[in-house]
């Protein structure tokens, strides 16, 4: 058994080329083998950029209110208790509404030693759109 207890691993910002917004990681872990994962907070407006995963990616959302889109448009709500599941592909991007922040453990397998396939920025126009 291993615990990695929390605290001993200082929070991380969110790097600028991924995120918009503020963004903070805190205790990223690596299962065995090729899991990975990590607890992120995005502040009110606060986004990812456009992105994929090569297994996919889950979501558990644990505070806040956020919002979740997809390249074809699509874009839900999120909440406290919500778990959501990007299909691998899937070019997507994840995080707060405009004036609550959200906090959700992201999830995801890597494949050669990748988790996540990084693309342009969600724009502040597209994301006004998203919200409506």
């Amino acid at each position: 058994m291993k615990v990695q207890q929390a605290g001993f691993q200082p929070s991380a910002k969110g790097p600028a080329n991924c995120f918009t917004g503020t963004v903070r990681v805190d205790s990223p872990f690596k299962g065995s083998g090729q899991l990975s994962g990590a607890t992120v907070t995005f502040e009110p407006g606060a986004r990812t950029a456009w992105h994929t995963h090569p297994f996919g990616q889950t979501l558990l959302v644990v505070s806040g209110r956020g919002l979740v889109g997809l390249w074809q448009g699509e874009t839900r709500e999120i909440c406290p208790g919500d778990v959501v599941f990007f299909e691998p592909g899937e070019k997507h991007w994840h995080g707060a509404s405009a004036d609550c922040a959200m906090s959700h453990i992201a999830i995801a397998e890597m494949q050669d030693g990748k988790v996540v396939d990084w693309m342009e920025k969600v724009s502040d126009e597209q994301y006004a759109k998203e919200i409506g």
